[in-house]
């Protein structure tokens, strides 16, 4: 069962407005990743595995990050449509894109853990917020968060809170105490920005 024309935004916002919705989460999303990223801490959902990954091997984040997320699209698929598919695929590749340039582009002499989870948190949330609201997601664990939503009414920020707890559980096998804690409390906050702001009886169809 495909659930399309759930959300309102599809009937709302013309071609530019999406782009440039998408665009914004994208950039937005890509900014926070580099305060957490120039930290060495980790977040959750498909760029928290992403990330364990990068730390552990060595791979560029950018391109890691697409690859993990290609599983995930038949289940986008099937649950979200195509239209939300698609535009999951675009942010995807853009975020793994703009990672490669943003990243050399930006550099701290000295960044405070709390500030920089703090920045993380809400530059993140609010780019998630964008995307979810023009009908997209950024990977797998996101549009299932929003699929559980639609489906129980349990909001979206709580299901990719549970998600990112495995996410940590798994790195403390690999890292310092210190790290995934921090690494929890940022995405605490950035969760929190979605729980509370993507709301069903705003954004969801009857």
């Amino acid at each position: 069962m495909k659930m399309t024309n759930t959300i309102k935004s599809s009937d709302k916002h013309s071609l530019l407005e999406d782009v440039q919705g998408l665009a914004f989460g994208v950039f937005a999303c890509s900014l926070g990743m580099v305060f957490l990223t120039q930290l060495g801490f980790l977040t959750g959902q498909t760029a928290g595995l992403a990330l364990l990954i990068t730390y552990l091997t060595g791979y560029d984040f950018g391109t890691v990050f697409f690859l993990v997320n290609i599983p995930f699209y038949w289940f986008t698929y099937h649950r979200m449509g195509m239209r939300f598919t698609i535009k999951s695929v675009i942010c995807v590749v853009g975020m793994s894109g703009m990672m490669k340039f943003v990243s050399p582009a930006i550099g701290f002499e000295h960044l405070d853990p709390l500030v920089g989870m703090l920045a993380f948190g809400a530059m993140v949330g609010a780019g998630l917020l964008a995307i979810i609201r023009h009908e997209g997601s950024l990977g797998g664990a996101g549009a299932m968060a929003v699929t559980i939503q639609e489906f129980t009414g349990f909001r979206a920020g709580y299901v990719q809170q549970l998600l990112d707890f495995v996410i940590f559980a798994t790195a403390l096998f690999f890292f310092p105490w210190q790290t995934v804690a921090w690494s929890v409390f940022g995405s605490i906050v950035l969760n929190s920005i979605i729980a509370i702001n993507h709301r069903r009886d705003r954004y969801i169809g009857r």
